[in-house]
């Protein structure tokens, strides 16, 4: 049988060869398996979802192949290279469609041949390194992207950790006081809780010894009966007594979901990235914190400094509402588990470590976010938090990627800064609260296009033009009696149109002469097209006619486009005989459409 000790409460997990026909297969991918837990931090659920993937496949391997009792990963007989590649082709029916497991599962068990294949002396016979060498055979898969934590239950989150983060730090602070004051418990007694801690926080073994020593629940003395509840059950007392006071020195697991929950919250980086935090990856400065996160899906490291906010020192001792301050987050979790990364040997110290009762002795190790009963889910049900959706850590991330759409106006470039913007688009930009602002930067863009091309010249009839001395039209038209003069005697013409003030044109700086007229004028709201202006009009709208033969359709379209639009309803406006007025009048004076040198050199290019 092979027992492997994960890093989870939950310790071993145990792989028996006897229940398969191919026990040497068995033993030879559970060796691998044990190998690798040893050389990698891993959680309970890893360890668990690799023994299922072996577990899967030697069941194939005892129900397909013949003579699966001699099967080997070091003989070409029976050929284990078919039996792999056609587990792999029946592993999606296993499960729902879509489901990214049976990927992961075949990915588990080509990481485990390809470590056996990299040792010297455990040959793997067949064709099987090809395989491991190309294509897994089997797509990803599909999963439901989860949507991000509404405003208000990020905020209860918050709220709750921070409170919690306050009430960790005053319970640990108050047991390493006693301990203090404690001696050792064979001298100064086992029914002391100072001493108890004394012994927990001094010595190896003391759980065991306290185990040992104290008496059963139901003749437990007050002194040690008074720190827990009334109503703890006979059977439990001890061990439950043994775990709270290992809880008044040391960081458990549903402590740390506290933490992992405020410095997300103030990194807005990845829960993977936050855990995997250590003392080597933490540099303080006089008033930062330069954290160096490590994503190891992705293979990334990225460096990232935090500024602390600067407060008066008093109000800074005991805040009541959360401050996100990383560096002071920092600072506290490396503190805490300072102690439990001495006794275990851990260098350089991580900031996420837990103690908890493995049976009766103290077990030291990192933190596991999917713990039974220490998860999130436990976390926000010993809160009282109500929230809707899931409770998974990943919607908090996502939460944190929303507030930086927020910021940075949707611009992916930015928001995407520890990841890349096809990550962003796949699992972060279907959020609702991204869907919302989406929808309203849409329409504010349709918004905007559409006022330009509203917001085009004032076209006036030759009636139009002969009442503008008329009492109200000014009003009408939102000029002042100047210049409605100005306009009236050609003051304001600019060629194609006159223009009501060229200095305050929305195409320039407030103040500067417009730097676009008059090939412009037609989409700008400062234009007002008079009766005289139409056989500039009308040269400007065959010069436009020639300019679209020598530009590809959507160059045109989108350099002069509104500009055609505009001049074809202007000219429009008028009657045939206006028009074919204004081009005898271009024949007999021999006019030409007046356009500054820069815009000459612009067409002719």
């Amino acid at each position: 049988m092979t027992a492997l000790e994960s890093n989870g409460d939950k310790a071993v997990f145990t792989l028996d060869p006897a229940g398969y026909t191919c026990r040497d297969l068995v033993n030879q991918l559970a060796d691998e398996w044990v190998e690798l837990a040893a050389a990698a931090i891993w959680s309970a659920a890893t360890a668990r979802a690799y023994r299922a993937a072996i577990e899967s496949f030697c069941e194939h391997v005892d129900a397909t192949v013949p003579r699966a009792g001699s099967a080997s990963l070091g003989k070409a007989e029976p050929d284990l290279h078919f039996a792999v590649t056609e587990w792999i082709r029946l592993l999606p029916a296993d499960f729902s469609p879509g489901s990214r497991m049976p990927a992961w599962h075949a990915g588990r068990i080509r990481t485990l041949i390809a470590r056996r294949i990299a040792h010297p002396d455990r040959p793997v016979a067949g064709h099987m390194p090809g395989w491991v060498g190309g294509p897994l055979g089997l797509r990803r898969g599909q999963s439901t992207e989860l949507d991000e934590f509404t405003r208000a239950d990020r905020k209860a989150l918050v709220k709750a950790a921070w409170a919690d983060h306050l009430a960790i730090q005053a319970r640990i602070e108050r047991g390493w006081e006693l301990a203090q004051t404690g001696m050792d418990p064979s001298e100064g007694g086992w029914h002391q809780p100072a001493n108890l801690l004394w012994a927990i926080a001094h010595q190896d073994g003391a759980c065991e010894e306290i185990f040992r020593q104290l008496p059963p629940w139901r003749v437990m003395p007050a002194s040690l009966r008074e720190l827990l509840a009334e109503e703890t059950q006979a059977g439990s007392g001890r061990r439950l007594l043994v775990r709270f006071l290992v809880r008044q020195l040391y960081l458990h697991n549903l402590d740390l979901q506290s933490y992992r929950i405020l410095l997300m919250a103030a990194t807005g980086r990845s829960p993977e990235e936050v855990v995997s935090l250590t003392e080597d990856a933490v540099e303080f400065g006089p008033r930062s914190v330069l954290l160096d996160f490590a994503k190891g899906r992705a293979h990334a490291q990225t460096r990232q400094a935090f500024s602390t906010a600067v407060t008066e020192p008093a109000a800074s001792l005991h805040p009541s509402t959360p401050r996100l301050d990383a560096a002071g987050l920092v600072r506290a979790l490396l503190e805490l588990s300072r102690p439990l990364a001495k006794r275990s040997g851990a260098d350089p110290v991580p900031l996420f470590l837990k103690a908890s009762l493995n049976v009766h002795s103290l077990r030291i190790a990192p933190f596991d976010g999917a713990q039974d009963g220490a998860n999130l889910a436990s976390w926000i049900q010993a809160h009282g938090i109500r929230i809707d959706g899931p409770a998974d850590i990943r919607r908090l991330r996502k939460s944190g990627k929303v507030e930086k759409a927020i910021a940075f106006k949707g611009r992916v470039s930015d928001i995407a800064d520890d990841h890349s913007e096809e990550v962003f688009h796949r699992h972060y930009a279907h959020g609702t609260t991204l869907r919302v602002i989406s929808g309203n930067v849409i329409a504010a863009a349709q918004n905007r296009w559409l006022t330009k091309a509203l917001e085009g010249p004032v076209v006036l009839t030759e009636e139009a033009e002969r009442s503008l001395g008329e009492p109200g039209s000014a009003n009408a038209l939102g000029l002042t009696h100047e210049e409605i003069e100005d306009l009236r005697t050609g003051q304001l013409d600019m060629g194609v149109s006159s223009c009501k003030d060229p200095f305050t044109s929305p195409f320039g700086r407030p103040g500067q002469l417009c730097p676009v007229a008059p090939t412009r004028c037609l989409e700008c709201r400062n234009a007002f097209v008079l009766p005289s202006n139409l056989p500039q009009l009308l040269l400007f709208a065959d010069h436009l006619a020639q300019l679209q033969l020598r530009l590809s359709p959507r160059h045109f379209h989108a350099l002069w486009g509104q500009s055609r639009v505009n001049v074809n309803e202007a000219i429009k406006a008028r009657t045939d005989s206006e028009i074919t007025a204004a081009r005898r009048q271009i024949t007999a004076a021999g006019l030409s459409l007046q356009l500054p040198l820069a815009a000459h050199v612009e067409f002719d290019a």
